[in-house]
């Protein structure tokens, strides 16, 4: 019986200090608190006017602001060297994030392209800021399709990943304005399947 008692004692110790040492289990985002889009051409708004980049639609249908930290052109590893300095702002509390498209153009290495995502996500994270990544997909001769790097990514990150998206809409000719970026209604339709699993992750509410 004293064995017992002992044990349970510990139990009740051991689940008080995991209480205190845990973080808070709330992720909703803050009234105050902002969302970074960080990314290419494909963030920017690339075959659309600005105010109709999935950044601009998502700032309209949640409320909240979100800077568009898109760069035309721009690889993953240009990306990776200016993260840090848009990350001064202590009120980004969700970085979406979506790179890849340059990579794979330019034919530069994909061990190469995963590297850079998994330290963008790591240099964020490491602020207490939390990642949303979007795949893309590879461009090839027979069209378009699924980069596995994307889901090994987010499986050594634990961060969740949106995938599909892009693949869906590239494949439609209507919400296109070239064979690599939407156009505004594409990019609305993209500003809304985040927003969806921005809410599905509990990082806004329903």
């Amino acid at each position: 019986m004293k064995i017992l008692m002992l044990l349970l004692g510990l139990a009740v110790i051991v689940t008080l200090w995991r209480n205190h040492t845990m973080k808070p289990a709330t992720q909703l985002l803050q009234r105050n608190q902002k969302i970074l889009a960080f990314g290419d051409s494909l963030t920017h708004g690339y075959g659309a006017a600005t105010q109709a980049s999935y950044p601009a639609v998502l700032s309209d249908t949640t409320g909240v602001t979100v800077i568009n930290a898109g760069i035309n052109g721009e690889t993953s590893l240009e990306g990776l060297k200016r993260l840090t300095s848009l990350l001064g702002d202590r009120r980004i509390g969700d970085m979406i994030l979506c790179f890849g498209g340059n990579d794979i153009l330019q034919k530069l290495p994909r061990s190469q392209l995963k590297q850079n995502l998994i330290q963008m996500i790591r240099i964020a994270k490491s602020q207490g800021i939390k990642v949303l990544l979007i795949s893309v997909p590879d461009m090839g001769l027979l069209g378009l399709s699924p980069l596995e790097l994307y889901a090994k990514v987010a499986e050594e990150t634990d961060t969740p990943l949106l995938s599909g998206v892009l693949t869906e809409i590239l494949s439609e000719p209507r919400l296109k304005s070239d064979q690599i970026h939407p156009n505004a209604e594409g990019y609305r339709n993209m500003a809304e399947k985040i927003e969806e699993k921005l809410r599905e992750l509990g990082w806004l509410e329903r």
